[in-house]
Order: C-alpha cells, then sequence, then structure tokens
C-alpha cells in the first residue's frame, strides 16, 4: 500500500535550527550531507543556495508541491492548538514565543515549497524512507535524522532503530541524530540498546551537547562513525 497523504502532518524547521541542532560547522556544511526524512524543512533550499551538496529524503516526497501545501495548511492549525496545550514543555528562548513560532515554521516551510519542483528535478528530493536508502556505499560525508528516529519509540523497535541507523552508516560516514528524546519528553528508551549495539560492531556511539534547545531536555544529539 502507498503513502496515505492524509496520514502525514509535514512540519518543517529552518536552516539556522538544523545548524544548531546538528551542531555543524562551516567546513561540514560544505560536505556532502544526506537528511533523512526532511520533509518539508527549508534546510535543503537554503543549503542549496548557500552553494551546498545535499540530498533529502522523505515519503511525502511522492508527492507533489500543491498536494504538500494543502496538507500543510489543513493541519497547521491542530499543530499550533496542540504546541499551545503544551507550551510548558518548550523552552521559549532561541524562538521567543508562541506566535514566533509560528512564524519560523512557515516561513521553513515556505522556503521548502518555493523550492521543491525543481530541486525533485535536480535530484535533491527523493521519495525514500528508512530503513532502505537508493544510495551506494559511502555516497555522503553525513547522514543527518531530523525529528524521526528515537522521537517515535513507542511506534518504531530498537531493531527498526538500529536498521537505519546502520543504513545510514552504510551510505555516510557519519551518522548525527536529534533529539534523542520521545514524544513525550522522556529519553529514548531504546537509546542505550543502539549504542551498544553499535559499539560492538566497531562505531563509535557519541552524546553530544547541542546549542539548541527547544523541547525542553532535547539538547543533546547522537553522533555515530566508524572507530
Amino acid at each position: 500500500m502507498g503513502l496515505i497523504l492524509e496520514k502525514i502532518v509535514p512540519w518543517g524547521r529552518s536552516y539556522e535550527e538544523y545548524i544548531a541542532m546538528f551542531d555543524l560547522t562551516e567546513t561540514e556544511l560544505k560536505l556532502g550531507i544526506l537528511g533523512c526524512g526532511d520533509g518539508p524543512a527549508g534546510f535543503n533550499a537554503e543549503l542549496t543556495r548557500r552553494g551546498g551538496r545535499i540530498i533529502s529524503i522523505d515519503p511525502i516526497y511522492a508527492f507533489d508541491a500543491a498536494q504538500i501545501k494543502n496538507r500543510i495548511l489543513a493541519t497547521y492549525e491542530t499543530i499550533m492548538a496542540q504546541m499551545r496545550k503544551n507550551q510548558a514543555d518548550y523552552i521559549w528562548k532561541a524562538i521567543a514565543s508562541f506566535e514566533e513560532l509560528g512564524r519560523v515554521r512557515m516561513s521553513a516551510m515556505d522556503t521548502f515549497l518555493s523550492d521543491y519542483e525543481s530541486g525533485k528535478s535536480d535530484g535533491r528530493y527523493i521519495a525514500a524512507e528508512l530503513p532502505s536508502l537508493p544510495f551506494a556505499n559511502g555516497s555522503f560525508d553525513i547522514a543527518l535524522s531530523s525529528h524521526f528516529l528515537f522521537l517515535y519509540s513507542d511506534h518504531l523497535s530498537p531493531e527498526f532503530h538500529l536498521q537505519a541507523l546502520k543504513e545510514m552508516l552504510r551510505v555516510a560516514r557519519q551518522v548525527r541524530v536529534f533529539p534523542l528524546l520521545t514524544l513525550a519528553g522522556t529519553r529514548s528508551p531504546h537509546l542505550e540498546f543502539i549504542m551498544q549495539c553499535l559499539e560492538s560492531q566497531g562505531f563509535g556511539a557519541e552524546l553530544r551537547r547541542v546549542p539548541y534547545e527547544f523541547q525542553r531536555g532535547g539538547n543533546e544529539m547522537l553522533l555515530i562513525e566508524p572507530v
């Protein structure tokens, strides 16, 4: 069965948020980057505009810009209502207010939408999903996973996480995952098991503090690379 658009809740983060979430340096932004599950984020569009090399994969890229835009508009108020209800679960610093959150998210998604059709033609937006990636071994320098792995630990098994991360490590020499919290705001119960498995298979798995915290307590990423 194919992906059903009505089951998707698109929510895109900005270029600046990606840099902070993954603690990316100017040097690293010049490397070949793969974004896994980027959805309608503005990172690909803005990094490409600045001369970067990036490919994003997400199942939502099976749809066209108009369909994705309509889905964003259909779900935006519901998401914002949920965010307002749970305001205490977030740190209002980098994003100072609920109103600013709405502006930041819509701006990021508008940036994505304005770039999407040309980027898709250029092969920068590919309809694919973990744990199977359509790339050759070592195709990228860094693979990123934003707000997918670990966040949905109640729905995705430890085995799925391990398979997905090993697939990312197959196509990239380094993997970064953010955040390490579940939707409930607690540390993922899969994290320790995943780190032990990866370390036993010859990878270094490091928890690194990053200069970003919006979800309360969500200020660490997992960085993985061969030892």
